[in-house]
């Protein structure tokens, strides 16, 4: 009886192993299969249309020879859920069956960045979104949608990850109520004097902006022209000038600004008008926003550019005087 037991037994272990073996070698085809047998030798893209059946995806998956079998894409789909998603698709090189379905039921479509840089106006954001070509559509529309009526100010300069094929517009509106959330999160903040409401901080912002791309150096700047303000001086600002002169746009594309130009009639010509412009003349970051409503403690009322990227600060003209001059010798050798 022993004897006839451990006889059992070593059949047992012996199928047990056979079973085993087996079901190793069925799961590895089954993995080949489904996502190792691939044709693909290189990435390449695949858009799902609006609407697309699962049929019209596969035919085409596989006249374009990017699957070997249609009906393991059906049940690699049906066992993803069984729809597949609208969108641009960048498949891997070396995908298989298994991967292409699960990558278009779970919607993990081609993205892309796009960076809409700090101080561009609404004009500059337009026409350097017109020239991304994984984009869409227009940048302007007709509507009572607020992304319908853009004004420098509206739009928050950041980078965003995007589906590719998004549209232009959806892209301005997502910026837009970007900088709609940075709004509430100063909504409580204490403004300094004498700036009274969120228009204000942003243009001052704006000008900021304009004048500095140094961080560290944007407190400082604020705090010239919040001076000014409160000391019923002119901003004196050149941006504000350069808004004028190019309709918007901000940019005099290499022409220099001359002191003729300083005499042009505009609310936005802070060397004619006391106070700040009646709107921002540019879209701000982040930094140029928090400049403006925690500006650094000083006693300056002038700046002007040291040479290096950066501004020379002065309380008083005698000193604004000895580094404009400064400015003008280093302008001078710069010229040579």
């Amino acid at each position: 009886m022993k004897l006839l037991t451990k006889k059992l037994w070593k059949k047992i272990k012996a199928w047990t192993k056979f079973i085993l073996a087996i079901g190793c070698v069925f799961v590895f085809v089954v993995f080949y299969v489904f996502d190792v047998w691939s044709p693909i030798k290189r990435e390449v893209n695949v858009v799902v249309p609006n609407g697309a059946s699962v049929t019209r995806m596969a035919n085409y998956l596989y006249k374009n020879n990017i699957i070997k079998s249609k009906e393991l894409f059906y049940f690699s789909i049906r066992l993803n859920g069984g729809m597949i998603q609208a969108g641009e698709y960048d498949i891997p090189r070396g995908a298989g069956t298994w991967t292409i379905a699960n990558m278009l039921t779970h919607g993990k479509i081609a993205t892309t960045t796009v960076t809409i840089p700090e101080g561009y106006t609404v004009k500059q954001i337009k026409a350097m979104l017109m020239n991304i070509p994984y984009l869409v559509g227009e940048v302007d529309c007709q509507g009572p949608l607020p992304v319908c009526d853009l004004h420098d100010g509206d739009i928050f300069p950041d980078t965003y990850r995007i589906a590719r094929g998004t549209s232009r517009l959806a892209l301005l509106d997502l910026a837009r109520n970007k900088m709609e959330t940075i709004k509430k999160s100063f909504e409580n903040a204490r403004l300094p004097v004498p700036l009274k409401d969120w228009n204000e901080v942003l243009t001052l912002a704006s000008i900021v902006q304009k004048e500095t791309p140094r961080v560290k150096e944007m407190p400082i700047v604020a705090s010239v022209y919040l001076n000014r303000l409160n000391t019923n001086m002119r901003l004196q600002a050149d941006p504000t000038v350069v808004y004028v002169l190019t309709d918007g746009l901000g940019d005099m594309r290499g022409e220099p600004l001359l002191s003729g130009h300083l005499k042009i009639d505009s609310p936005y010509n802070t060397y004619k008008n006391n106070g700040l412009p009646p709107a921002p003349i540019a879209n701000v970051g982040i930094d140029a926003i928090r400049s403006v409503i925690k500006p650094a403690h000083t006693k300056y009322l002038f700046f002007v550019a040291d040479g290096r990227g950066g501004h020379r600060f002065s309380k008083d003209y005698e000193s604004h005087q000895k580094n404009h001059n400064k400015w003008r010798e280093i302008k001078k050798k710069q010229n040579e």
